[in-house]
């Protein structure tokens, strides 16, 4: 990287931006790829700003951009993916903790509607925002170009494969339908 990806917040400047700019090296990028399970990111860039948000919050504006490998989930073939994605984030020192946030578990657990806000601690670790963007950026079924899920077909000698349609909830009501009509609404 090419500058501290952890910055303490006791140690940022008080009321100023400050801008970052991380560029992983190659073993850095292998070591992210291999914890992601992708087999390669060819470049990665996060570069962005670190402002102030009133008197003890902060707020990180910024740009990820990488270039990621993936296995195709059909064909198994590499798939390469460019992405650009804005993050933003914004570290809250009077943030609610999760536990003053849910109900009980009778009454389930609301998701907040603003999911960039984070709870400020005592460092800003930008290499675990980095991270967190782009497993998020990262598609989540890659396919090769042309790549197409074949159809498997299994069935005993002599007897017709099963239809997508055959499988549905209410096909055979609409056969047993089909034959009461034929036989005149006469059931025996």
């Amino acid at each position: 990287m090419t500058e501290p990806a952890a910055l303490r917040v006791a140690d940022l400047p008080k009321g100023r931006t400050q801008s970052f700019d991380i560029t992983p090296d190659a073993e850095a990028r292998a070591a992210l790829a291999s914890a992601l399970g992708i087999n390669a990111l060819r470049k990665l860039r996060f570069h962005g700003t670190l402002a102030p948000l009133g008197r003890h919050d902060w707020r990180i504006n910024a740009d990820l951009g990488a270039t990621a490998v993936q296995d195709c989930v059909v064909t198994l073939a590499p798939v390469t993916t460019r992405i650009d994605t804005r993050v933003e984030r914004r570290f809250l020192s009077d943030m609610p903790a999760p536990s003053e946030l849910a109900p009980t578990p009778e009454d389930g657990v609301e998701m907040p509607e603003d999911d960039t806000n984070e709870p400020l601690g005592d460092v800003i670790d930008l290499a675990r925002v980095l991270h967190e963007a782009l497993a998020l950026a990262l598609p989540d079924y890659p396919r090769a170009e042309g790549a197409d899920l074949a159809r498997a077909q299994a069935a005993p000698p002599g007897a017709a494969p099963l239809e997508d349609a055959d499988l549905k909830p209410f096909a055979g009501l609409a056969g047993l339908k089909r034959k009461l009509e034929e036989n005149g609404g006469d059931e025996s």
